[in-house]
C-alpha cells in the first residue's frame, strides 16, 4: 500500500466502526484503566472535604510508579510537576514557547502543574500517555493544604531543574532564573480547577509573583463559577464543534458532556480576565463544521482562540485503537487555513451581544504548528505609539497584573471582585507585542534573540516534507 493510500484509510469506516463501539465500552469505565482507583463518584464536588479529613490518597503504588516512569514529579495525594520541553529549550537558548510568542511569558521560568491528576476527559489525542486517573469530581480523595502544596510543588520542580544545569547552551543567568518560576501553567495533565482549594492555590501563586493560567476541560462548569480570584488566564478546551464528535474524541464520563461544556462556555463569557478557547484539531476528525465551533466561541465570548495542530505521541494503546497516525497532524498552513475559516465564521450574526467583536489572526507560532485568534480589544488604537510597527498588545504586563492583584488583596476575596474595576480586568494589563511574534514573521513567531540558525534551517526542512506531502495527496 503507498502513502497515499494508507492516509486514506486512515479514517476508513471499518476503523470507525471499531473505535466507536471502543470508546463505547470505555467511555464510563474508567476502573478499567486503573482498577486500584476507587471508581468516579457520580455527585457533585463536595465543598465540605476540608483539609484533614478521612479521604484516600490518589497515589497509589501502581499510579506513583506509572508516573514517575513518565517523567512527573510527584506532590503530595494528588499533585504533580513535570519539566517541559520548551523550558529546557529556552534555558539552552534555543527558542520559546508558544505561550513566549503568544503573550510574553519566559518560557524557562514556567513551571508545569497540576493540582488533580484526574481528569473527567479521556482525549484519543491526549499526548500524556493517559498514564493519569479519570474521575468526575474529587470527593473520593482526602485534598492537600494548599501552602504545603505549593511549596512543595516549587520544590520538586527545582530538583527537576537542578540536572539542567549542565545543559549545552544552557547559561548561569538563565539557569538562576528557572530556579525561580514566575509562570505557573494550570495544564499539565488532569483538572486543576477541581482542587477544593484553587482559590487560595491562585492567591498563593499571586503572592509569590507567579502568573497563573488555569486550562480546564469544560466539564465543571461549577467550578468556573466557583473560581473567586482572578487568575493570569483562563482557558477552555473546545475539541469539539458538535457533540458527536466530542463524544468520540474526548470519550467524556459525563453523559450530560455537552451540556456542561456549553455552560462552562456561557460561564467563561462572564469573566473578566483574559480568556481563551482552545481549539486542537485532528486532521479528518474535527477539523471540518468551523460553523460550529463559530457558535461556542460566540457562547464563551473569549478574548482569544488559539488553534493548534494535534501532535502525534507515539503509539500508545489509545493512538492505535483511534488508527491515529502521524498523517493526523495537521500543517502549520493547515492551522492558518482553518484559522481564517473560522474568522470568516465569526463574521456572521452572533445573536449574543457581541457583534461588535472583529477577530484576527494576531499571531503564529509555527514551530508548535499553533495560531492565535485576536478579538479587536486587543488591537493598538491609531493614537498608541508603536515603535517597531507592531499592530497587536496581545503580550501580558505581569509585574502590572500583579501590582492590580496585591493593592486590592482583600477586596478580591469578595464573590465578585471584578466590579472594582471600571472596565474589563483583561484591558488593564495588556502589553504591546513585538513584531517578530506577528503572524506575518519571517521567522514564525520564532523569537530573534535565540537561536535562529537552528531554526532557520529546520524551516526549510519543514518545508520540503510539506511540499512532497502536498504532491502525494494530488496524486
Amino acid at each position: 500500500m503507498n502513502l497515499s493510500t494508507r492516509r486514506q484509510s486512515v479514517f476508513s469506516r471499518e476503523s470507525l466502526r471499531r473505535f466507536t463501539t471502543f470508546a463505547k465500552v470505555r467511555e464510563y469505565r474508567p476502573e478499567e484503566a486503573f482498577p486500584d482507583l476507587p471508581d468516579a463518584a457520580e455527585n457533585e464536588v463536595d465543598d465540605g472535604n476540608k483539609c484533614g479529613q478521612e479521604g484516600k490518597s490518589m497515589m497509589t503504588p501502581r499510579l506513583s510508579a506509572s508516573l514517575t516512569k513518565a517523567g512527573y514529579g510527584l506532590v503530595g495525594n494528588h499533585s504533580a510537576v513535570k519539566v517541559c520541553r520548551w523550558t529546557k529549550k529556552q534555558l539552552q537558548g534555543r527558542g520559546g514557547c508558544y505561550k513566549h510568542t503568544f503573550y510574553g511569558i519566559e518560557s524557562h521560568r514556567c513551571m508545569e502543574t497540576t493540582t488533580f491528576l484526574a481528569c473527567a476527559n479521556r482525549c484519543v489525542f491526549c499526548w500524556r500517555h493517559h498514564t493519569h486517573p479519570v474521575a468526575k469530581d474529587f470527593t473520593r480523595w482526602k485534598p492537600d493544604p494548599p501552602d504545603m502544596l505549593i511549596e512543595k510543588a516549587i520544590e520538586t520542580h527545582r530538583l527537576m531543574i537542578k540536572p539542567l544545569k549542565g545543559l549545552v547552551g544552557a547559561t548561569k543567568e538563565r539557569y538562576e532564573e528557572a530556579m525561580n518560576p514566575r509562570h505557573c501553567a494550570l495544564s499539565l495533565v488532569g483538572e486543576p480547577i477541581v482542587y477544593p482549594y484553587i482559590n487560595e492555590f491562585v492567591q498563593m501563586l499571586h503572592d509569590r509573583s507567579i502568573s497563573s493560567f488555569i486550562v480546564t476541560n469544560g466539564q465543571h462548569p461549577e467550578s468556573i463559577d466557583g473560581l473567586v480570584t482572578p487568575v493570569t488566564q483562563l482557558y477552555i478546551s473546545v475539541d469539539a464543534p458538535d457533540p458527536v464528535t466530542l463524544k468520540l474524541i474526548g470519550r467524556p464520563l459525563f453523559k450530560d458532556y455537552w451540556d456542561r461544556l456549553r455552560q462552562s462556555l456561557m460561564n467563561l463569557s462572564q469573566r473578566t480576565e483574559r480568556t481563551v478557547a482552545r481549539l486542537t484539531v485532528v486532521k479528518r476528525w474535527n477539523d471540518k463544521d468551523v460553523e460550529g465551533y463559530a457558535e461556542l466561541v460566540r457562547l464563551g465570548n473569549p478574548d482569544f482562540v488559539e488553534i493548534k495542530a494535534f501532535t502525534y505521541p507515539g503509539p500508545t494503546p489509545s493512538i492505535k485503537e483511534a488508527n491515529l497516525t502521524i498523517n493526523n497532524c495537521p500543517t502549520g498552513q493547515d492551522i492558518l487555513t482553518f484559522g481564517q475559516k473560522l474568522i470568516d465564521a465569526l463574521k456572521g450574526n452572533s445573536g449574543s451581544g457581541n457583534d461588535q467583536k472583529q477577530w484576527e489572526i494576531a499571531s503564529l507560532h509555527l514551530h508548535s504548528n499553533s495560531v492565535l485568534l485576536a478579538s479587536n480589544e486587543f488591537q493598538l488604537t491609531p493614537d498608541e505609539p508603536s515603535d517597531d510597527g507592531t499592530r497587536w498588545k496581545t503580550w501580558i504586563n505581569y509585574d502590572t497584573f500583579h501590582a492590580l492583584i496585591r493593592d486590592n488583596a482583600p477586596e478580591l476575596g469578595h464573590r465578585d471582585p471584578m466590579g472594582l474595576f471600571s472596565s474589563r480586568l483583561a484591558s488593564l494589563y495588556r502589553r504591546h507585542s513585538p513584531s517578530w511574534a506577528s503572524v506575518d514573521s519571517p521567522l514564525g513567531g520564532f523569537d530573534p534573540q535565540f537561536d535562529t540558525k537552528g531554526w532557520i534551517a529546520q524551516l526549510a526542512n519543514r518545508r520540503v516534507h510539506e511540499q512532497h506531502d502536498e504532491h502525494l495527496d494530488e496524486q
